[in-house]
């Protein structure tokens, strides 16, 4: 039995927690939703655009942004704009200053914001979903991604990830996840299946967070692996696939592999809520 999320999405509020957006894809994505999905309106923050350094704006910036996203009652969901890393920085104060109405939104976004979604979750604050951000458009089939999230959010269930069970589940990158154990934004996964994904690491680099991640996590339903994509060549073969990676280490720390899942840094990304809520939406 899965719950519903009883309000309907409406209202959209986007942000970038972590790097900034190229303003052209914020307007393909803005006029890919008018034209085909005119019941959602979405609202794209001035700071998704703002650049200071590596990160789309200061700490300071990018939190104010996301609170005001968050802590607005006639916002229905926040859509984090882009991962790369930096929503780790804003984390804990945000927990500190987030409001009431953020406990009625949907959370969406993955990679480095897996950081935020799993703060959420361990708070018990609004939805946390896995899923395509706005930044996907860029990529090949991106108008693919980015409609699966807006039929999601219309109501339309069919872009979840095919093997969702009747359990509890979360996607991360494993890279995030990695760095999130151990913290206070760590949630409780005892009985969970848990997704995992990898972009642009060294096969040597998958099997040592897998080394890490394994020891902290032995309690969980068990493991999905999702795609490992842009594997750098390294200056000699490691010997093992990523799927082979994840299977011995989930051997060795008694964790069950469960097979594959459609989540990652591509097109194809399927969309993951995390628990068992956000699953079916009532449009």
């Amino acid at each position: 039995m899965t719950a519903d999320v009883h309000r309907p999405i409406r209202k959209v509020a986007i942000c970038a927690p972590a790097t900034p957006l190229n303003r052209h894809y914020a307007e393909q994505v803005t006029d890919l939703a008018a034209a085909e999905f005119p019941g959602i309106e979405l609202q794209f923050h001035e700071q998704c655009f703002v650049e200071k350094g590596h990160f789309a704006g200061s700490d300071e910036t990018r939190l104010a942004a996301l609170l005001e996203c968050a802590n607005d009652p006639d916002i229905d969901a926040v859509w984090f704009a882009k991962g790369g890393y930096g929503s780790n920085r804003i984390a804990a104060r945000f927990l500190e200053q987030v409001g009431d109405p953020a406990r009625s939104k949907l959370f969406l976004g993955y990679s480095d914001c897996g950081t935020l979604l799993g703060a959420l979750y361990r708070a018990g604050i609004g939805t946390p979903v896995h899923a395509p951000m706005p930044v996907d458009i860029k990529r090949e089939g991106g108008d693919v991604a980015i409609r699966r999230v807006l039929a999601y959010l219309s109501g339309n269930s069919d872009g979840l990830e095919p093997s969702l069970p009747d359990r509890p589940v979360v996607a991360f990158n494993l890279y995030t996840l990695a760095m999130l154990v151990g913290t206070p934004f760590m949630p409780d996964l005892t009985g969970h299946e848990v997704y995992l994904e990898e972009v642009g690491e060294y096969e040597y680099a998958v099997d040592r967070l897998l080394f890490h991640v394994t020891a902290q996590i032995g309690n969980i339903a068990g493991i999905r692996l999702g795609e490992v994509t842009a594997v750098p060549e390294n200056d000699r073969p490691f010997g093992a696939s990523a799927e082979e990676i994840v299977q011995d280490w989930c051997r060795r720390s008694g964790i069950s592999y469960l097979g594959r899942a459609e989540v990652g840094h591509s097109s194809a990304n399927k969309i993951v809520p995390f628990g068992l809520e956000g699953r079916t939406l009532r449009a």
